[in-house]
């Protein structure tokens, strides 16, 4: 079997704060890194914020997430399905997550510990 990921871009890049530092980081990103805050779809149940930067967005959680960390980049491929495939095909668990809409995703870690969304646009 072929690797089938092929990667668009790095869609986001979620960074975590303690719970009583949101407002403080929100404020921090908006006031001095001049980014701009963008509606978060209303289907996590921990607060947050995102922004945008560049063509990519930032997103800002909280930990303790549990019982995984919240912390991880995301990026984008052109297959989602074949990306599922080929990685559960070399024995990768992966994760379902909160359903976006107009996202379809998954998440996983790499043998390291580190945290990696896959997602693909889907009307």
């Amino acid at each position: 079997m072929n690797n089938p990921l092929i990667y668009k871009r790095t869609d986001h890049i979620n960074i975590c704060v303690p719970v009583e530092r949101l407002e403080e980081a929100r404020l921090f990103y908006i006031n001095v890194m001049g980014l701009t805050q963008k509606e978060r779809p209303d289907v996590f149940d921990v607060p947050g914020h995102w922004f945008t930067w560049a063509d990519i967005e930032l997103h800002i959680g909280i930990e303790p997430v549990s019982p995984r960390s919240a912390r991880h980049t995301a990026f984008e491929v052109t297959d989602i399905a074949a990306s599922r495939s080929w990685l559960e095909h070399n024995g990768i668990k992966l994760y379902e997550e909160p359903l976006i809409p107009g996202r379809a995703r998954f998440t996983f870690y790499d043998p390291f510990g580190n945290r990696l969304e896959l997602l693909e646009y889907v009307k």
